[in-house]
């Protein structure tokens, strides 16, 4: 039987079903070689429900700014991230989340 959510996240149970994204730690070969830009709807590879799904509203070389809107777990709107951090949406997944 599994655990009850813990309640002293912000947004224990996300509105997507985030379980359905594969984790894909930032060392593997398919996070360091992801091309995302501005505009996609992208993921936190290594634990997509810990900040949900976001858009990519700005971007630098090394660094994307992705808009979450609260849609995981720990309740993150905006965030800076490592590019190899970053997975776009599976096109296979994203009518099934």
């Amino acid at each position: 039987m599994e655990a009850p959510p813990s309640t002293s996240f912000p947004n224990p149970r996300p509105p997507y079903r985030l379980e359905l994204l594969p984790v894909v730690p930032p060392y593997y070969r398919r996070a360091r070689e992801s091309e995302v830009h501005r505009g996609e709807l992208v993921y936190y590879g290594p634990a997509p429900s810990y900040y949900g799904i976001g858009e990519v509203v700005a971007e630098t070389e090394q660094h994307v700014l992705v808009n979450f809107r609260g849609t995981g777990m720990f309740g993150v709107h905006e965030e800076a991230l490592a590019r190899r951090y970053v997975l776009p949406i599976p096109d296979d997944r994203a009518e099934l989340l």
